[in-house]
C-alpha cells in the first residue's frame, strides 16, 4: 500500500475527492477517501471500473444505485482506552491467552473457521490463497501495518491455537485487524476475554486509542459497545 494520498478529478478537472490506494484481495483498492464533491461517484464509476472503493455510507449508495456490488457495510469504532471496559474474568480451565508469537501456519486453521456459512463476514475463498495473500500479509505487517505487542492468542494448553486478536499500526493509528474464534474448538465468551486482555496491554503499552470495523449486523458490535467501543462512521466496501 502506499500511504500517499492521491486525487480523483472530475469531468471539469474540478479534484472530486482523495484516498489512499492499495490491493484487496487482487484488485485495486480505493479507500480512506475525504473531501467529497460533487461528481465523485461519477468519477469512480467511469474511471475506476473493477476498483475495489470503501467509502462514506452515502457515496457508498450513491455507486450502488450506479450498478456497483456491495461487498461489506460496516461501522467504524473507537475506543478511548482511558475509558474502556474491559472485562475481568478468568480464561477457562484448558485455555490460555499469549502473546500473538505463533507462525501464520499455526494460526490459520482457527482464523480461517471463525466464518462458516452464515456468519457476517463469510465469503467463499481458497484455503490456500486464504493463507498465503490474506494471512500472511496481515501478520507480516504488508496488508495495514506492523502487528502490534498488544495482540494476542488464545491456546489450548496442548499448544493450539484456537483465536486471537490481531491489532496493527495503520494510517488510521492503532487498529483491531481481526478477533476471530475457532466456533468448534473454543467457549463461547473466549473473544470477549482476548479483547479484553488486548485493550489492558495496549493501554499499558502507551496507546490512547484503538479502532475496528463491525460488519453490519454482526452481533458482536454488542460486545464491543460494552467495552467502551462507539460508532463513529459507517462505511460501504464496493466492487465497481
Amino acid at each position: 500500500m502506499t500511504e500517499e494520498r492521491q486525487t480523483m478529478t472530475g469531468a471539469d478537472g474540478v479534484p472530486v475527492f482523495s484516498y489512499l490506494e492499495g490491493v484487496r484481495d487482487g484488485s485495486p483498492w480505493a479507500y480512506a477517501i475525504e473531501d467529497i464533491g460533487p461528481g465523485a461517484a461519477d468519477a469512480i464509476t467511469s474511471r475506476m471500473p473493477g476498483w475495489v472503493v470503501s467509502a462514506p455510507a452515502e457515496l457508498g449508495r450513491a455507486l450502488l444505485d450506479r450498478g456497483a456490488r456491495l461487498l461489506r457495510h460496516m461501522n467504524v469504532m473507537l475506543c478511548d482506552l482511558a475509558t474502556a471496559r474491559p472485562v475481568a474474568g478468568a480464561v477457562p480451565d484448558g485455555f490460555r491467552v499469549v502473546p500473538c508469537d505463533r507462525s501464520p501456519a499455526e494460526i490459520f486453521p482457527a482464523w480461517f473457521a471463525a466464518y462458516p456459512p452464515g456468519h457476517p463476514d463469510y465469503r467463499p475463498r481458497d484455503r490456500g490463497k486464504a493463507l498465503e495473500e490474506e494471512l500472511v500479509p496481515l501478520l507480516g505487517g504488508e496488508e495495514i501495518g506492523p502487528l502490534l505487542p498488544c495482540s494476542v492468542l488464545a491456546v489450548r494448553d496442548e499448544g493450539e491455537v484456537v483465536g486471537g486478536v490481531l491489532v496493527t499500526g495503520s494510517n488510521r493509528g492503532p487498529w483491531i485487524a481481526d478477533v476471530f474464534r475457532h466456533p468448534d474448538r473454543s467457549p463461547r465468551g473466549l473473544g470477549t476475554l482476548m479483547l479484553s486482555t488486548a485493550l489492558v496491554r495496549a493501554s499499558e503499552g502507551g496507546l490512547t486509542t484503538i479502532g475496528l470495523v463491525v460488519t453490519e449486523g454482526n452481533p458482536a458490535r454488542r460486545v464491543y459497545e460494552r467495552l467502551g467501543f462507539q460508532a463513529v462512521a459507517t462505511t460501504m466496501t464496493v466492487m465497481t
